[in-house]
């Protein structure tokens, strides 16, 4: 396993800034990013494909001693679940990780999954992936370089300053994945997330778990066994 760390801070650049990134490689500028905003709309509103697909959500949920018999190599099922987690595996999407146990599953548009706080809706984990045709997140460029870019100029809004707090890559079974934690600030609004990146299956998977900056402190390290515990599995 293999971990650095580096500590940013960066001002949000415009839109029109944000298709013309200069200082990026070739490989980063021809790749698709995922776009993760705070005003991304999660709604729980019944449209056909959130409804059919908040009941694929639930048909896994409800058959996770299954899946731990269908699929036991699954590397997330090998290891013990930590107290007050919950585990999330989704065998035909090939991805994983745990959430905690009082958060309930809630269709977040643009998302193939996502979970939040029964009280706090702004503390929540959300994945999703596009195609792309990289094979490793290191076909994208340097940590450095990559996670600036995403935090910057993908995950921030035109009027939100982003500070990056740390960023580190870990490497399991042969699957390679960058971490980061930052914070997302505006004049009336602060809130802090770690996200993960990984490439497999010929797909660009995010996982992004936060909360707002008030409860950030108390939260913190939960939200990050939530982060370290995402994995990409072979489908």
């Amino acid at each position: 396993m293999a971990a650095s760390s580096l500590s940013l801070t960066w001002a949000s650049t415009t839109i029109s800034n944000k298709l013309n990134v200069h200082h990026l490689n070739e490989s980063l500028q021809q790749t698709a990013l995922p776009t993760i905003r705070n005003n991304i709309k999660c709604s729980s509103e019944t449209a056909t494909y959130e409804e059919s697909h908040h009941k694929r959500r639930a048909v896994l949920l409800g058959a996770g001693a299954l899946t731990a018999t269908l699929f036991p190599s699954t590397p997330l099922l090998a290891l013990e679940k930590p107290l007050n987690f919950e585990a999330f595996v989704d065998p035909i999407d090939g991805y994983s990780y745990y959430y905690p146990s009082d958060w309930r599953d809630f269709d977040c548009l643009g998302h193939d999954s996502a979970f939040k706080d029964r009280y706090m809706q702004l503390q929540n984990v959300r994945v999703r992936f596009i195609p792309t045709e990289k094979k490793d997140i290191h076909d994208l460029g340097p940590m450095e370089e990559v996670i600036t870019h995403l935090v910057t100029k993908i995950y921030s809004a035109p009027n939100q300053f982003a500070t990056i707090d740390s960023m580190e890559e870990r490497s399991e079974d042969g699957k390679n994945y960058y971490t980061v934690e930052f914070k997302l600030s505006s004049r009336n609004f602060e809130a802090c997330h770690f996200a993960t990146i990984a490439i497999a299956n010929g797909r660009y998977y995010t996982l992004i778990v936060g909360a707002n900056e008030r409860r950030w402190k108390k939260y913190r390290n939960q939200l990050k066994v939530v982060a370290d515990s995402f994995k990409v599995l072979d489908i």
